[in-house]
Parts: structure tokens; sequence; C-alpha cells
């Protein structure tokens, strides 16, 4: 009796070590749009036309789950990334959204139950930038970038890049106010509060073309009403605020200033590729912040 009871405690320990409760059925008979995982970190090698760099990139993964499934199988999103991101440090990838791409196309390949993959990547990056002055400093910048792949009656791909850039804002309200108010004062000696200001732009990149991320930080400073920097000398601190205070601008003339460049500058992408841009100033006199976006398509910009 002790053997028929220590063969069905194994028997048992077998069936639970091979049970794949992922495939079971679920309790309701609902889709998920996203199911994945989220702040994954990996070094990247990324080669753009005049130089290489290693990011520590932040990814989140996800591929869409069927009714007739009660769970994603989680380890092959990381096994995905890790083709992928080891692959980079032989042969490096163009773009963090070309990354984002591959990534998409091989959690199609390991989840075939799913149709539908994203990517989404992040990574802090540097660029010499000078001083109103003159004095050379790397800056901090965001990069962005999210990919999509869908398979079956409508398959395609679609990838996007990004950057995150903070600069300062300065109030023309306050200094029309002021200026109108105070006798004798020129218009670009005029006081007005300052506000930091935090803008985003995303824009489709279609294949065989591409979006420089540096031109998109150039895009976003010249938007706004001054570069802000992390270190500033007196006599740069003075001159930075001068022109700011001579450049003042609404978080809407943000945006709009971000459009209008973009239209200039990338005069070549299709109507179809989509443009996001939404900016955000930290209000110093208020407990609010002040916020604007548009979302739309270079055809409709051109219209």
């Amino acid at each position: 009796m002790r053997n028929n009871l220590r063969e069905a405690v194994i028997f048992a320990g077998e069936t639970m070590a091979s049970r794949d409760i992922q495939n079971e059925r679920s309790d309701n008979k609902f889709i998920l749009t996203r199911v994945g995982v989220t702040d994954v970190k990996k070094p990247v090698r990324v080669r753009r036309p005049d130089r290489a760099t290693t990011l520590t990139v932040d990814l989140d993964v996800f591929v869409d789950l069927p009714s007739s499934m009660k769970g994603s199988h989680m380890s092959r999103n990381l096994e995905a990334i890790g083709e992928i991101v080891d692959s980079s440090v032989r042969q490096p990838v163009a773009g963090l959204e070309d990354l984002s791409l591959m990534i998409c196309r091989k959690l199609l390949e390991r989840h075939e139950y799913a149709s539908y993959s994203e990517a989404r990547a992040s990574a802090y990056y540097f660029l010499e930038k000078e001083t109103p002055l003159g004095t050379k400093s790397l800056e901090r910048f965001k990069l962005v970038a999210r990919a999509e792949a869908r398979s079956g009656e409508q398959p395609g791909t679609k990838k996007s890049i990004g950057v995150e850039v903070v600069g300062m804002t300065t109030c023309p309200c306050a200094m029309e106010t002021i200026s109108g108010s105070t006798s004798g004062l020129k218009v670009e000696q005029a006081i007005t509060h300052n506000q930091r200001n935090k803008t985003f732009v995303m824009m489709d990149v279609p294949e065989g073309m591409t979006v420089e991320a540096d031109d998109l930080v150039h895009i976003v400073e010249r938007s706004m009403s001054s570069p802000t920097y992390e270190i500033l000398k007196r006599e740069d601190e003075a001159e930075l605020v001068r022109r700011a205070h001579s450049n003042p601008r609404f978080v809407e003339d943000v945006v709009r200033g971000v459009l209008a460049h973009i239209l200039e500058e990338f005069k070549d992408l299709p109507d179809w590729v989509q443009v996001q841009v939404k900016s955000e100033s930290e209000e110093s006199i208020h407990k609010h912040n002040a916020f604007a976006e548009r979302v739309t398509t270079l055809g409709e910009l051109r219209g």
C-alpha cells in the first residue's frame, strides 16, 4: 500500500509539473488587448550616421490574448527581448524604433496565439549644446520609441520615434499687462514669470526613411522661449533670461511652433504619418500647470 501511495504522489507531482495553466480556458470569454511585461532594463548598442553609443533602455512589451486562453506565456517576452538585444551587441541597431519593431516581430513568432504585438522603448541620451555665450555643455534628453505588428487578415507594422525636451517658457500675458501699466518700460525689458516647460513629440517613421531624434530636439528647443542648461555662469544666466523674455510663449505657442517646424523639416514624409505633440508648462505663480496637445497627420497639417 505504501508503494501504491508513493506512486500516486509521484504521478500527481508529474501531472502538476507538466500542467500548462496558461493554455486552459479562462473563466469568461473576454479578449485582452495587451498582456505583457514592463520596466525591463537592457543595454542596447545603437549606431547613428555620425556616432555609435550604448543606451540603457527601458522596455515594455505586450501581445493580445484571445478569449480561449487563461494567461499569456510571460517568459517568452523576456526571451524575445534577450534574443534581439543580445544581437545588438554584435550588430548595433539603427535606432530604438527599429529595435522595437524587431521585438514586435519576434513576439508574434513566439506567441503563436497572438495577432498583435507592441513594444515601447525609452532611454536618456546626451547631446553637446552651447549655452547662450558659447560654453559647451552635454545636455540630457529623453528618447522614446514605439512599434506594433499585426498578423492575420490585416498584417502590417508601424514604428514611431520621439523625444521629450525640458526647456523654458515665459508668460506673454503677464508681460503685456506689466508693460502696459508701467510707463517708459520697453516690451523687451518687461518682466514676467517663468515656467519650466516639458514638451513631447512623436512621429511615425515609414519603412526605408529616417527621422533623427536630434532634429526633433532642435525643433522643440526652437519652439520654446529658451532651452535650459545644466551649468550656467552668471553672464550666461543673464543672457538666457534676456533671450527668454524677448521671446514669450504660451504653451499653445510651443505646440504650434513644433508643428510648423515639422512641416518645414519633413517635406518628404507621406501624408499618413501621424504626429503627436504635447507640451506642459509648470506654472510659477499658480498651483496648476498649463497644457496643450495636438494629435494629427502630416496630411491634415498640410491641408
